[in-house]
């Protein structure tokens, strides 16, 4: 099945910010932008960050495998080459872990490095890469 790439856009309280963290930190090529919102191209998939004055997430979380894992976020499925190193890049950048990046689901078919952080603006981020790529979408119950 080809993959299509997403659209996804997200409050940010500061487009400066912005462009520093996904654009700086993550690498992520700047694209189109105005006044209020710019887009950036998130490893094939178009990121948009819209300027909302006073702007400032707020998250909870839920148990996944021993993580606090925060609600709502948004990330990838990435290569594992491509994970560790965006994972050496953003330690490198000191970027502070919600989630260090580690291996979770361990000997099951969900098997995945994952990481969580916050960007500028507070939004959960997470970027994982199955051990198995084929399980991405595998049907089954996490116990």
């Amino acid at each position: 099945m080809a993959l299509c790439p997403f659209h996804l856009a997200i409050p940010t309280h500061d487009l400066t910010a912005a462009r520093e963290f996904y654009g700086g930190i993550l690498g992520c090529p700047e694209g189109r932008s105005a006044r209020t919102w710019v887009d950036f191209n998130l490893f094939g998939h178009q990121l948009v960050c819209h300027f909302v004055e006073g702007y400032n997430a707020a998250s909870t979380a839920n148990a996944v495998d021993g993580d606090p894992v925060p609600v709502p976020h948004f990330g990838l499925a990435l290569s594992v080459p491509d994970f560790l190193k965006l994972a050496e890049r953003v330690t490198a950048a000191g970027v502070k872990f919600i989630i260090e990046p580690h291996l979770r689901f361990t000997d099951q078919p969900g098997e995945q490095w994952t990481m969580f952080f916050k960007d500028h603006s507070g939004n959960s981020v997470e970027f994982k890469a199955m051990t198995n790529p084929e399980n991405l979408f595998a049907k089954y119950v996490v116990e």
